[in-house]
């Protein structure tokens, strides 16, 4: 047993270990790939810093890499992390249209900002993104709803 192959072990065991749990953070699979590469270095180097028993070291890294998964895909997706990290509705619910535009066509507002071509305007007391015909519109002149398609509403100066 010599200091130096059990100082390499250590070394691959814990940075695969922490790679492995970075990849929770940082999606891609580089991370976890890695992470991966370093526990199968550290179940090598496990031969000679342990003569005799690197087999036990090798098994016993993939049963504890096992429980480890086993827990974190049923613990983690209760956690306050995991909460935050996933969707918490059904897809069906989702919708890709806001709701109430069409009834915006011709209506008239103010543009909040500069719109150049696009921005926000209040337009029935309702703050909305809006794009403009093609000309630039400053901030806080009157414009009128020429076109509702979809989310997208475009507007134009109001002559007064």
């Amino acid at each position: 047993m010599s200091g130096a192959a059990i100082q390499i072990f250590a070394v691959l065991l814990g940075s695969g270990l922490l790679l492995l749990g970075a990849e929770i953070f940082v999606p891609g699979g580089i991370l976890g790939t890695f992470g991966g590469l370093l526990l199968v270095g550290a179940m090598i180097a496990g031969f000679p810093a342990f003569p005799g028993y690197g087999h036990f070291v090798a098994i016993a890294i993939l049963f504890l890499v096992g429980i480890a998964i086993a827990l974190w895909i049923k613990y983690f997706p209760r956690s306050r992390v995991g909460q935050a990290m996933t969707v918490s509705k059904d897809e069906a619910e989702f919708k890709a249209v806001e709701d109430g535009l069409n009834d915006l066509l011709g209506a008239q507002g103010e543009a909040k900002s500069d719109l150049r071509p696009a921005g926000f305007a209040m337009i029935n007391g309702r703050r909305v993104d809006v794009v403009t015909q093609g000309g630039m519109i400053d901030k806080g002149l009157p414009i009128t709803v020429v076109e509702v398609e979809a989310n997208r509403v475009v507007v134009k100066r109001t002559e007064t």
